[in-house]
């Protein structure tokens, strides 16, 4: 058993030694830079720029952005689940498997109308 492991292991390994080797790479070949002052300022079509370069962001572009994550990760299960649906059919599981999606759409449309009701998803 440990041996059907060997496997996933080593993508792991793979997975985390493939970012840790890249940047220590381009650390090695990157030229060192020698600007000083006047040269690190950012630039703007050749005037001094007006305001800083992190200005401030609302709240609800992130959470605009983690409902997007959640819609991807929703259609991440929708896939293999409607893909295998018809195996389910023709093995008389079809009924369970679709009570079981219709759940799990029931409490995404829950937290998405709790959202709603709490003025999350209000842009005025």
């Amino acid at each position: 058993m440990p041996s059907a492991y060997l496997p996933v292991l080593l993508y792991a390994a793979l997975v985390i030694a493939f970012p840790a080797v890249t940047l220590v790479f381009a650390k090695l070949i990157r030229p060192t830079s020698t600007r000083v002052g006047a040269k690190l300022m950012p630039y703007e079509c050749g005037i001094p720029p007006e305001g800083g370069s992190r200005g401030r962001y609302s709240v609800r572009f992130y959470i605009v952005a983690m409902l997007f994550v959640i819609f991807d990760v929703e259609t991440m299960f929708l896939i293999p689940w409607a893909i295998l649906y018809k195996g389910w059919v023709a093995a008389h599981a079809g009924l369970f498997a679709l009570v079981s999606m219709f759940v799990f759409l029931g409490i995404l449309v829950v937290g998405y109308v709790w959202l709603y009701k709490k003025g999350a998803l209000e842009w005025a």
